[in-house]
């Protein structure tokens, strides 16, 4: 199960999760295995994180409504009533079949876009995923009540602090893990450029920091600081080592 390195009313139509027995399929082959002291954890090209004691699925940075709320300020932007994020989430518990969802904050965008159709969608979702769902709250989901989704403060989780924005752990022993920066890479070479979505992991700050899971977010290119794996046409592909500053970031392979 892929190699391991050390240190989605939007009516969804992906099938609900059910438990079965487990199965090496394409989608866990492509998991990227990462050890954290005695953490293991696996790195989803689905942008989510897989913590397998306690079968714990991991995901920040939904902006559900977003469109919507856009809308309400005027600016035309077109909806598909978050199909595009509530279906790949559906698609990735059939997959992995957790049992417990944790949304590491931003699960909507604004009060604005909480339109009576997602709320019946929010409503349904720990039935929909097939297991409970717990939101540690987010700036984007502050002021905002969805029923069965209480917004809960950042927590600890077996040695790892989760929550929303960066945070520096209660204990020396914890690995902050979090969203809210929606981090990406930017590749370089001397003719074009591009950016993906990563995962981040700062050392000295102890920090892993997880890519927004939302179709319709941004990203912000986390700079050398952090050692980062690029998420990349449904592959995890670790990209440590940057060229020297005057020639950028070596082109993908």
């Amino acid at each position: 199960m892929g190699r391991k390195v050390d240190a989605r009313m939007c009516r969804p139509d992906a099938v609900r999760a059910t438990q079965q027995p487990d199965q090496a399929t394409p989608a866990r082959m492509s998991a990227q295995l990462w050890q954290w002291g005695a953490e293991s954890l696996q790195f989803l090209p689905q942008r989510a994180l897989w913590r397998p004691e306690g079968r714990v699925l991991m995901l920040a940075d939904l902006h559900l409504g977003k469109a919507e709320a856009f809308q309400a300020q005027g600016i035309p932007l077109p909806s598909d009533a978050d199909g595009g994020t509530f279906n790949p989430l559906l698609e990735l518990c059939h997959q992995w079949r957790p049992q417990q969802l944790i949304v590491l904050g931003d699960l909507i965008h604004a009060r604005v876009g909480l339109t009576p159709r997602l709320r019946d969608n929010l409503r349904a979702l720990p039935d929909l995923c097939g297991c409970e769902v717990l939101l540690i709250g987010g700036n984007h989901d502050r002021h905002s009540w969805m029923e069965g989704l209480p917004q809960l403060p950042s927590q600890a989780l077996g040695a790892l602090w989760l929550s929303h924005a960066p945070e520096s752990p209660p204990q020396p022993h914890q690995l902050n893990v979090c969203g809210h920066l929606h981090p990406t890479s930017r590749l370089r070479s001397r003719s074009d450029h591009l950016r993906l979505p990563c995962f981040a992991y700062d050392e000295l700050g102890s920090r892993l920091v997880i890519p927004a899971f939302g179709e319709l977010t941004g990203g912000h290119d986390c700079g050398d600081r952090y050692r980062t794996w690029l998420v990349a046409d449904g592959v995890i592909v670790p990209w440590f080592d940057p060229l020297p500053k005057n020639q950028g970031r070596r082109p993908a392979a």
